[in-house]
């Protein structure tokens, strides 16, 4: 049986921590799905065709590894793709209860759904999304803290006219 598992997020933009954490998850699972959420009520900086196109540059040479976008709630894009289990990385001890609850709804709202944590490495716990952005807006170097395929993408986004 294919153990898949399903690593969502926003991922506005991928940075070298979501890389690092899916890369972990695909030596755990047989196939690794990145699910990104469109979710009405936040406006994304990057559309979510540009956000799958940066994960795919990204995990390009991970062949288990695919990026898709859903619509819903999580529980329905793992009933969709059969998924066994949810993967969510953990930048410190306050993401920690916010998961948990989660996850804990995800196993009500479908029954057999696990989570698995993994925690991010020291030297990648500090970096997120929004702080990519806020750099970039400055026009300070984000490079470190992002994919080297994605940092172009990143850089049209934010030039000042």
């Amino acid at each position: 049986m294919e153990r898949t598992c399903i690593y969502s997020g926003s991922f506005d933009p991928v940075t070298i921590g979501h890389v690092d954490i899916i890369r972990r998850a695909a030596k755990l699972f047989d196939r690794v799905i990145v699910a990104v959420l469109h979710n009405p009520a936040k406006k994304g900086c990057f559309t979510v065709e540009e956000r799958l196109e940066m994960i795919r540059a990204a995990c390009a040479d991970m062949p288990r590894v695919e990026a898709r976008a859903f619509a819903g709630m999580l529980v329905e894009a793992v009933e969709e793709t059969g998924a066994t289990a949810v993967v969510r990385g953990l930048r410190g001890v306050g993401d920690f209860e916010a998961e948990k609850t989660m996850a804990q709804f995800n196993a009500e709202l479908r029954p057999g759904t696990e989570t698995v944590f993994l925690i991010s490495r020291p030297e990648h716990a500090h970096i997120s999304s929004s702080t990519v952005k806020e750099i970039a807006a400055w026009g300070a170097d984000f490079s470190p803290y992002v994919p080297a395929c994605n940092v172009e993408t990143i850089k049209r986004k934010f030039m000042k006219e």
